[in-house]
């Protein structure tokens, strides 16, 4: 039998989480984040999947459903300040044009 524990769990959601924003961050082109609708198709999609290995996390008894709500809401929050970081720096841009 394979024993995982909770701490274990915990840092590789955390880990996935990490590398959710880190296709964010790493994306040179802020035009394509705030515009492109196959972006943010992708991070829809890596976000499905996060939340269904926090589901699974949850039914095996790993994580408890607060953990996982937590987990969630912390990523979304850290995704909107990088989303927002990228409209502001746009906005920025564009008035420094006129």
């Amino acid at each position: 039998m394979l024993d995982i524990s909770r701490q274990f769990a915990l840092d590789m959601l955390n880990d996935e989480a990490e590398k959710i924003k880190n296709l964010i961050k790493n994306q040179r082109n802020y035009e394509c984040i705030s515009q492109c609708k196959a972006f943010e198709e992708v991070i829809d999609t890596q976000m499905f999947g996060f939340s269904k290995q926090l589901e699974y996390a949850q039914k095996i008894g790993i994580i408890s459903r607060k953990d996982s709500q937590q987990l969630i809401v912390t990523l979304e929050a850290e995704l909107n300040d990088i989303y927002n970081k990228v409209y502001d720096e746009q906005k920025d841009s564009i008035e420094g044009e006129s």
